[in-house]
């Protein structure tokens, strides 16, 4: 059984405490021990890495994740990717995930029906690296709402970018469909989005459709996670027993009860990046500050804003991930979003690190076993050059990233000091 230990380094467990000076022993794929001193933990015949004094924390959850999204500016340029060459696309996506610390990450919704289950599948045999994954659906969409591309003068449903469904009987079958094909969760797009040309504040599946989509998911043990921007398909989600709510822009007060009341099942994944950016750092792919402006960006911001930040004072889960693999969202920046945390909805540094770390341990459905520093925990983490909670755009720097390991073994090794190979340093 492989030893690891790291010796020297500040310890932020994830258990809320403030960093602390010590040392922790990994065996085989989990976490053995953690002391909060230094040089306490036997050393025979275990690897040393003396982190010099390195931030060493849990690997991150990006809680919103789209690995077949190809960093182009439109949903026909990542759809009509050749799917020989969106399998690659995805295997080299999720060696990139892991790089930057992403070490488990959920799957929001795919581009072809199985290339989230095939990745998924890949990494858990071993045969690509990458994170822990949650495998995902397409985007579940009707006739004429978000996601639904087939051209006028070819309504093929294969040319859509989302697999449609008309009516509760279609419903239940693409459930089935999916269910079939091996994923985690199903995805449905409650809401509009305006580069997709319909309102954000629009919403676009009956309640009997919604009620379908989950009983189904549900029957066979799978979660529901659902695109809701407008405050109609937030109410949705809490009253249907969806899980994860990505983006959650608009919201009264009868909204953000109804999520008070069920903080203990869910998760919001608000996307800030993806809102950010499209308004303000979209302009090289025709998306200027003006023309965003007039689609409705710059106003889904900041009541996205406002309503992100109760839901924070009212303690509802808020993860990281959103949308990353657009042209002005490449996937590897998703760190992003921990900036954005402190900077827009007045997270401390160290609430936003909780997110990325207990929380995603929580929506990996893995809490009691991921996400912190803890005896017998799986020995996801990274060793950081620098205090993320100083500055926690550290994370955005993959040159600060000494060290990702995963399930106890090193992805990105920290470099090796001695001859022996017995010592390792940051």
């Amino acid at each position: 059984m492989a030893q690891v230990l790291f010796t020297n380094v500040r310890v932020f467990d994830g258990t809320g405490a403030l960093p602390y000076t010590g040392e922790v022993l990994v065996q085989g794929n989990r976490i053995a021990r953690v002391s909060r001193s230094t040089r306490s933990l036997p050393v025979g015949g275990v690897t040393v890495v003396d982190g010099a004094g390195a931030f060493l924390m849990p690997g991150m959850t990006e809680a919103h994740t789209h690995f077949s999204w190809n960093d182009q500016p439109s949903l026909d340029a990542i759809q009509r990717m050749p799917v020989e060459e969106h399998v690659v696309w995805c295997v080299n996506v999720a060696r990139r995930y892991l790089d930057m610390g992403w070490t488990s990450c959920v799957g929001a919704a795919t581009a072809k029906p199985r290339l989230d289950v095939v990745t998924r599948n890949a990494i858990r045999e071993g045969h690509i690296p990458g994170p822990r994954y949650l495998a995902a659906s397409q985007e579940i969409t009707t006739t004429g709402g978000l996601g639904d591309s087939t051209p006028p003068h070819l309504p093929y449903p294969e040319l859509s970018f989302g697999a449609l469904v008309s009516g509760p009987e279609e419903m239940r079958k693409m459930v089935r469909q999916f269910v079939k094909y091996g994923v985690d969760q199903l995805k449905i797009n409650l809401s509009g989005e305006y580069i997709a040309g319909l309102p954000a504040e629009m919403t676009q599946f009956s309640e009997e459709e919604v009620a379908m989509c989950v009983t189904e998911a549900k029957r066979f043990g799978k979660r529901v996670a659902a695109h809701a921007r407008s405050c109609e398909s937030i109410k949705q989600c809490i009253r249907h027993g969806i899980d994860i709510i990505y983006h959650a822009s608009f919201t009264d007060e009868e909204a953000l009860d109804m999520m008070e009341a069920k903080k203990d099942r869910i998760f919001v994944a608000p996307g800030l990046a993806w809102l950010v950016n499209t308004s303000y750092h979209a302009s090289e792919w025709g998306l200027t500050p003006e023309i965003t402006a007039k689609m409705g960006y710059h106003r889904e911001l900041e009541v996205a804003i406002e309503s992100l930040k109760k839901m924070h004072r009212r303690g509802i889960r808020i993860l990281p991930g959103g949308d990353y693999g657009f042209a002005w969202t490449p996937h590897g920046t998703n760190a992003t979003d921990l900036e954005y945390f402190v900077k827009y909805l007045g997270m401390t540094t160290q609430e936003a690190l909780l997110s990325a770390t207990t929380l995603g341990g929580q929506i990996m459905m893995q809490g009691d076993e991921l996400g912190q520093i803890r005896d017998g925990y799986l020995a996801d983490l990274l060793l950081v050059d620098g205090d993320p909670l100083a500055d926690i755009r550290i994370l955005q720097d993959k040159n600060r990233i000494l060290a990702v390991m995963k399930d106890g073994e090193f992805h990105r090794a920290p470099q090796i000091a001695s001859a022996r190979n017995t010592r390792w340093a940051a």
